[in-house]
């Protein structure tokens, strides 16, 4: 061809999780059955007095441009809320509001690293983390999560990765894949080291409401952490609001000010009368929303307790979010499987069931030899109970 592709564009990675719901619709549209534990989308509706207030906004014409940080209301709403959720004060204006909470975790990248310094990143982890990290030209150091941990990490790891070069530190708890939390110990110590070498911490807690029997804590409320935070959080998954996009960032004031112009030159700004929704959905009842998240928690004991069921497959409880993260090392060696990328889809051609294999979240770490897929308990305990009687049925086959 008579043009070329920049070079940035073989560093950047993607959201496999997309890529088997498109599979998984094009099989369904052939008029296969599969149950699908692949998407983290809650089944739920999103709650109607959110809906009614977005449709109060546009009966009222708000549907025009609003401010690249996100009007007003919206931010004096979350600076509230998430002020008094995390013990500390926040100024509107340490808030960028944007479509989504991705664009949150990019544009803090484009903001914050330089090509060629280090951004370390849980491993198996969100992953685009580590793309938008490779596609800016730094270096993605990955910190392993161990299942001997709850699926958090060994501080002597983090302690060895962190050095003068690194520029950023991303956390997130409760975590996705896996439904692990980082305990606050393990934050106060993330936190000194963040401190020592002067990097900054980008801490996701978009699934920082959906938490089973402990107490959420951020790191942004650790004395010497609010100067170096970003806070990605969102509405997606607290108020089943996936498809609405709309996602903000806490952070430094000046920090703020150059997000805010990041989406200025790509969003102009997030869709106004969705804005409007989003104050209701902090400020108005939190009924629907509590009743949602105490569903997950069991449905975590139902899928965790099925799991272990089977033969060959074991999984401990998550903490928070809704994903499970089996061990399945020993069914894929009884059915010969070299991992469990071969797993997920003898389970999709064989068994009409969608799960993740561990390496969609990021290769291997050194020394890690299990293998574990992820499923999301987004869906109805029918659905559950029936999609592990398939699984089941398929890995003992032999």
């Amino acid at each position: 061809m008579a043009y070329g592709y920049a070079k940035r564009m073989s560093r950047l990675g993607t959201e496999n999780a997309f890529v088997v719901l498109a599979q998984v619709k094009k099989l369904m549209a052939q008029g296969r059955d599969i149950i699908s534990f692949g998407l983290g989308e809650p089944d739920f509706d999103t709650p109607v007095n959110i809906k009614e207030a977005a449709i109060k906004a546009l009966k009222e014409g708000q549907t025009k441009y609003g401010p690249s940080a996100g009007i007003l209301p919206l931010r004096e709403a979350i600076a509230m809320e998430a002020g008094k959720a995390r013990g500390i004060e926040i100024d509107p204006d340490e808030i960028v509001v944007t479509p989504g909470a991705k664009p949150i975790i990019f544009d803090a990248v484009l903001a914050l690293v330089d090509e060629g310094d280090e951004v370390i990143y849980p491993n198996p982890g969100y992953p685009i983390y580590e793309s938008v990290a490779n596609f800016v030209g730094a270096k993605s150091v990955a910190l392993p999560l161990w299942e001997s941990k709850g699926f958090s990490f060994d501080i002597n790891d983090l302690k060895k990765l962190v050095n003068n070069r690194t520029k950023v530190i991303f956390i997130n708890s409760p975590q996705n894949p896996t439904g692990g939390v980082i305990s606050f110990d393990d934050l106060k110590a993330i936190a000194e080291l963040a401190i020592k070498h002067n990097c900054w911490v980008i801490s996701d807690e978009v699934y920082g409401k959906i938490i089973y029997g402990e107490k959420f804590h951020s790191i942004v409320s650790i004395p010497g952490m609010k100067e170096r935070t970003i806070v990605v959080d969102g509405f997606s998954k607290t108020y089943a609001m996936t498809g609405w996009r709309l996602g903000y960032g806490i952070m430094p004031k000046e920090l703020a000010a150059y997000i805010a112009k990041i989406e200025t030159n790509a969003d102009s700004c997030t869709n106004t009368f969705v804005q409007f929704a989003g104050v209701e959905a902090l400020v108005g009842p939190q009924a629907a929303s509590g009743k949602m998240v105490a569903e997950f928690e069991k449905r975590s004991r139902l899928i965790v307790d099925l799991l272990n069921d089977i033969k060959g497959v074991s999984c401990i409880r998550p903490k928070g979010a809704f994903y499970v993260f089996p061990n399945v090392t020993k069914a894929c060696a009884n059915l010969g499987f070299k991992d469990a990328r071969e797993l997920q889809e003898y389970l999709l051609d064989k068994a009409d069931v969608a799960v993740l294999a561990r390496t969609f979240f990021g290769p291997k770490n050194e020394g890690e030899t299990d293998e574990y897929i992820r499923l999301s308990y987004v869906t109805s305990e029918e659905k559950i109970r029936e999609g592990l009687a398939r699984i089941k049925k398929a890995i003992e086959k032999k």
